[in-house]
């Protein structure tokens, strides 16, 4: 009963603080960066809360129907790294059909796009991306439902939900071993190569007669021509140091947030997940999920009481020295050209003497990865926790839909 009452008192203070007492946002000349945009804090105060308002924001719930027929009905304390999850996830799914620069506002009658959206993320067991699925997927990477994730299981979970995701069609794909590889990346996004490109070595292709004929190819294999990209949410789950962030990783990350393919970073203090969208000089800004709702339920037509998912305050913020080292990027990338485009970006960034570069980025799968064997690491570097955090899966790892 002691405990109980202590943490009843932690909820109410922090709810306290968090809706009631918060904390301005600074009035500086640096420039504030939010998911690839720049905004200034003394001309464009309104702007900036604006677009952070914009963003969809996933806090713990309450009496939500109980996950798995017979599990929690509600979040608090354990599901800090699943809302962020979801949070990186929303922001992709804005991109992908409202765009970046579309904006909330309350009281509004919303776009179909917007509704369909918010409804993948409905605490109920037949939304894509509910915090149901998430923990009842997590349960088959070895985390029972109640459990903390880290930022590589929620990125994992995430990529094999998406897959059910057929309306949105994005092809999610997480980097380990801190390399991203072009290859991997163009094949998964363009998948219809795979087809085209054998028919095509058959014919010696010869200039764009050969393209058309690639084309040609995939449209017969039930492909659109018109989508030769599946748009990619690319994740890359990094630990930055040991026990504190490197200092010398920090001007890298915060330039993330500058790219305009940036969907932010989940990660956080340990034990305690934020998604982060931007910086301000020093400080990281974020949207906390460490607050309890009471869980929302769709009007009959599908409409979503949605003001409880939108951050309408001056959001939080931190030094980035605070960062606990273990995180995942996010970057989304509609086309082909955005891709290139990005790619561009972190090669010039890994030239930069003042940021070390947090990954690797090559064209194709170094041979030696094959039969590398990616535990084995200098012994004491990482914990057992942390070995399985890293890499406890693989990219052709078999998985079974959830019901629905």
């Amino acid at each position: 009963m002691y405990l109980l009452i202590l943490y009843m008192s932690a909820t109410l203070t922090y709810d306290t603080l968090l809706f009631g007492e918060f904390e301005e946002f600074p009035e500086t000349a640096d420039p504030v960066w939010i998911l690839g945009k720049e905004f200034s804090a003394l001309t464009e105060r309104d702007e900036i809360l604006s677009d952070i308002s914009s963003r969809l924001w996933f806090t713990y719930r309450k009496n939500f129907p109980p996950i798995g027929g017979t599990g929690p009905t509600s979040d608090t304390g354990w599901g800090c790294m699943l809302r962020c999850g979801q949070m990186i996830l929303a922001e992709a799914l804005l991109c992908r059909h409202l765009g970046r620069d579309w904006r909330w506002q309350r009281g509004q009658r919303q776009r179909e796009e917007y509704v369909s959206i918010l409804n993948a993320f409905i605490d109920k067991k037949d939304s894509y991306y509910s915090i149901h699925q998430i923990a009842q997927m997590g349960v088959g990477e070895g985390k029972s439902i109640g459990q903390w994730y880290g930022p590589n299981t929620v990125a994992q979970v995430l990529k094999k939900l998406s897959v059910f995701d057929s309306w949105s069609r994005m092809a999610v794909h997480v980097a380990m071993d801190n390399t991203v590889v072009i290859e991997e990346i163009k094949r998964l996004c363009m998948p219809w190569l795979d087809f085209a490109g054998g028919a095509c070595a058959e014919a010696d292709l010869e200039g764009e007669r050969g393209l058309n004929g690639c084309l040609e190819g995939a449209c017969a294999m039930g492909v659109e021509e018109t989508v030769l990209w599946k748009p990619l949410v690319l994740l890359i789950p990094l630990r930055l140091g040991l026990s504190d962030i490197n200092e010398a990783y920090m001007e890298t990350l915060k330039h993330c947030f500058m790219f305009p393919q940036s969907l932010g970073v989940i990660g956080g203090k340990p034990n305690s997940a934020h998604y982060f969208i931007g910086f301000v000089g020093e400080e990281l800004i974020y949207l906390d999920p460490h607050t309890t709702q009471p869980a929302v339920e769709p009007s009959d037509d599908g409409q979503v009481p949605d003001d409880t998912y939108h951050c309408q305050h001056p959001p939080c913020r931190m030094n980035i020295r605070e960062l606990d080292p273990s995180i995942a990027v996010g970057f989304f990338c509609r086309t082909e050209e955005d891709f290139d485009e990005w790619c561009t970006r972190i090669r010039k960034l890994s030239c930069n003497r003042d940021a070390l570069p947090m990954f690797e980025l090559v064209d194709s799968q170094p041979s030696h990865y094959a039969n590398a064997d990616v535990l084995n690491l200098t012994p004491g570097q990482f914990s057992d926790s942390d070995r399985l955090e890293r890499f406890f899966d693989s990219e052709d790892e078999e998985f079974e839909i959830l019901s629905l």
